[in-house]
């Protein structure tokens, strides 16, 4: 008789700084590869783990998902989410909820949306709290500018622009749902929401916004950039630090 299989989904938050990215990596420590060595502790079994998005060196997340099997039911959450902690909590990585599943959800293919932050702190002062946390600059940048790009990237677009030349995307057509733009104090943050994104697409797309918005670039030059259709015509992808997958949803 096989024995039974429980499906699990957690709620992940982690500081990407030290980290390769979240996938495995034969040239440094993953955030993946972390949880699965907390996790096969626990369990005393090896355990894989699938996650909803696959953020890159540098990247943080307040709400990424992972799922994972295994064939002993948790019988308290509370212990669960205690031990996996005390083995994850010096390398900045949480585990935040835990939640029970169908044996055929996963977490990446059955994700509705990706919502991800893109965070500016706009000022000459240099960053201590939100020292690789945030994106620095120092040229105080046209909000009204960066509105008005920002609304040119919702809808349905050919992105190859911004995509990664390592991208492994059948296809660069996306949908971007929604870009909300919000201003408070020196700190910018960049809000995009999609069933999913090319590979660098959003620091490209923030990289691009940072030059039409400082004046390197006119909205003319912005979309002309977006339509070329070529990576080449990007602007520099922002920097890693400041990206946060915020959260996904189901």
């Amino acid at each position: 008789m096989l024995a039974k299989s429980y499906n699990y989904l957690l709620k992940i938050e982690y500081d990407g700084s030290s980290f390769v990215g979240w996938q495995y990596q034969k040239n440094g420590i993953s955030v993946q590869e972390k949880i699965e060595k907390a996790l096969s502790k626990i369990f005393n079994s090896q355990i894989r783990i699938n996650g909803a998005g696959r953020t890159d060196k540098g990247v943080h997340a307040l709400g990424q998902y992972a799922n994972f099997k295994v064939n002993k039911k948790i019988e308290s959450e509370k212990k669960f989410l205690n031990t996996i902690n005390f083995f994850l909590k010096k390398n900045l990585i949480s585990i935040i909820k835990i939640k029970k599943k169908t044996n055929v959800f996963h977490s990446r293919h059955d994700a509705k949306e990706r919502i991800y932050l893109y965070k500016i702190i706009n000022r000459v002062g240099a960053l201590s709290l939100n020292k690789n946390k945030a994106w620095h600059i120092k040229k105080k940048l046209n909000i009204n500018l960066l509105k008005k790009g920002a609304k040119l990237l919702q809808g349905t677009h050919d992105f190859s622009t911004f995509r990664a030349s390592s991208c492994s995307s059948n296809s660069p057509l996306k949908k971007i749902n929604a870009v909300h733009i919000k201003k408070k104090g020196d700190e910018i943050n960049i809000e995009f929401k999609s069933k999913s994104f090319l590979q660098n697409q959003v620091r490209s797309m923030v990289g691009s916004l940072e030059y039409l918005s400082c004046g390197k670039w006119t909205l003319n030059d912005f979309k002309k950039a977006l339509k070329s259709k070529k990576r080449s015509e990007c602007a520099p992808p922002a920097p890693a630090c400041g990206l946060y997958l915020k959260n996904v949803r189901y």
